[in-house]
């Protein structure tokens, strides 16, 4: 068997545990450790990716131990494209935070690599309640990153954080409680197996578990009403750590698309479950209060936070379709949003640097020495944000308007998500109006933009070019993502012949 699928895991939790351990180390090998464990993380996501590609599903049971009761990490196609994406977005985060972000407190680098361990260990796992687990490591660090530097800005919206984050905790814990009660085990693929053919007696606990599921995953996607705390916390954290943060509501949705149609909808389909048909308009609500909150915004970092439930509404608005060609879609989406989300959110740093007392805020100011090269590196990513041709976010929408269309449902998301789109738009005008257009007369900044952090934006920008060239390859693998979704049947089972190849060979 190999370890492989382990090695996402095992990795980031050695080097955050050798930077704990020896934390007396000179901050610029910190760095080297950091970067070089993050920087192996993208290449065993391609490795796996290569496995899965072969085989469509891999099993790796800890220990040899036999699910349901053994630990199971099960790696797929959605698996693949997460750690991938959070590996490629964590290298750059990482990067730009070597550039003395990470001297503002103690144990950056650490935090960092916990971090990754929760992420990748959500995304692998095949057991609710090692995702529970999961969850809660990279909540953790979450906190520590969160309050990283420190400040009264950053306790008070850190402690709305870690409430809301514990309430989700505590229910999660119910919800994982009522599914053992009634089915005696908490393996994704052996729970899809027994709840397929539960009782009716059974059917209202099960019924209750998934809505509280819903809840739970809400929290972590930033789904309305569940979404207060999203905008505060990412304003003030610190610009890499909420570029990080910007696949924290991915795992809410991964959550969403791993459980529900596996979980919950074996036999049945998935937008006749209880729990998805309440995605649908929470959905659109979601997207409606994004783009008011985005047009509202006072500063490039609250406005990129807003943009942030702007693409959680969208994402969950082509999930909630339910069928292949919108799950595919919004995947695309997913890629697409969250490089761009943590791309600004890293932008908005480096204008705040050049603006002294003003920061990021939308106030006109004395021009910024660099003003001519960031206005074109803002007028660039605007467009590729906002959904305009030819970058990638133009391709995606394209791509969701289309799968409505198939669906029957463009009446109420064609006029919501392209008046989201036109908000947003409005809005970056207006930011890039004041940055870049309007000065003040008082004597320019003097202060250029840091070499490293200006190229690490650049690049990240210029993959939403390398996603509109790599369109259709990247669809296919998303189509074919989508489909085994729609049909878990082979996750289960590759998940229950492992089971019965381990119990043969004790």
């Amino acid at each position: 068997m190999t370890h492989l699928p382990v090695l996402p895991i095992l990795i980031p939790l050695i080097a955050g545990a050798l930077l704990i351990l020896l934390y007396d180390l000179p901050l610029w090998l910190q760095r080297v450790i950091s970067i070089a464990s993050t920087l192996s993380l993208l290449g065993l996501a391609l490795a796996l990716g290569s496995r899965v590609g072969e085989a469509g599903h891999l099993v790796y049971a800890l220990g040899s131990w036999a699910p349901p009761f053994g630990i199971v990490l099960v790696p797929d196609r959605l698996s693949v494209l997460m750690l991938t994406l959070t590996a490629v977005l964590a290298l750059f985060a990482v990067i730009y935070a070597s550039r003395n972000d990470d001297e503002a407190g103690a144990h950056f680098h650490a935090l960092f690599q916990f971090q990754l361990m929760g992420l990748n260990g959500a995304f692998l796992t095949g057991d609710l309640f090692n995702l529970f687990v999961f969850f809660e490591v990279l909540l953790i660090a979450s906190y520590a990153l969160l309050l990283h530097g420190g400040g009264p800005a950053r306790s008070r919206a850190g402690l709305h954080y870690v409430i809301l984050n514990l309430i989700g905790s505590a229910l999660f814990i119910i919800a994982v409680g009522i599914l053992y009660g009634v089915t005696g085990t908490l393996n994704m693929a052996d729970l899809a197996v027994r709840i397929s053919e539960a009782p009716p007696a059974d059917l209202p606990l099960i019924q209750a578990a998934s809505l509280i599921f819903l809840v739970v995953f809400g929290v972590k996607a930033a789904l309305l009403p569940l979404l207060f705390w999203l905008p505060r916390a990412y304003t003030v954290a610190a610009a890499p750590v909420a570029a990080l943060f910007a696949i924290m509501t991915k795992v809410g949705v991964y959550a969403m698309l791993r459980v529900f149609p596996l979980v919950f909808a074996l036999n049945t389909p998935l937008v006749d479950t209880l729990a998805w048909q309440w995605l649908w308009p929470l959905a659109l609500a979601t997207l409606v209060l994004g783009g008011i909150g985005v047009l509202g915004a006072t500063s490039l970092r609250n406005m990129t936070a807003y943009m942030v439930i702007v693409s959680a509404g969208t994402l969950m608005a082509t999930l909630a379709l339910g069928s292949s060609q919108a799950i595919a879609a919004g995947l695309f989406y997913l890629v697409h949003s969250t490089l761009m989300t943590a791309a600004f959110f890293l932008f908005a740093d480096l204008i705040a640097r050049q603006r002294g007392e003003a920061g990021d805020h939308m106030v006109v100011t004395s021009a910024m020495k660099d003003r001519r090269t960031l206005g074109i590196l803002f007028f660039l990513g605007a467009i590729a944000f906002a959904g305009l041709p030819p970058f990638s976010g133009f391709i995606s929408k394209i791509w969701i308007l289309e799968s409505s269309l198939a669906e029957g449902a463009s009446g109420s998301l064609w006029p919501i998500l392209l008046g989201a789109g036109l908000l947003m738009l409005i809005a970056l005008s207006r930011a890039g109006s004041k940055f870049f257009w309007r000065q003040s007369g008082e004597r320019p900044h003097e202060l250029r933009a840091d070499r490293v952090r200006f190229g690490v934006v650049c690049v990240m920008l210029l993959t939403s070019v390398a996603l509109s060239i790599q369109a259709q390859p990247l669809m296919d693998y998303l189509s074919a993502t989508a489909a085994s979704l729609q049909d878990p049947g082979q996750y289960v089972e590759t998940v229950m012949n492992t089971t019965r190849s381990l119990k043969e060979a004790h």
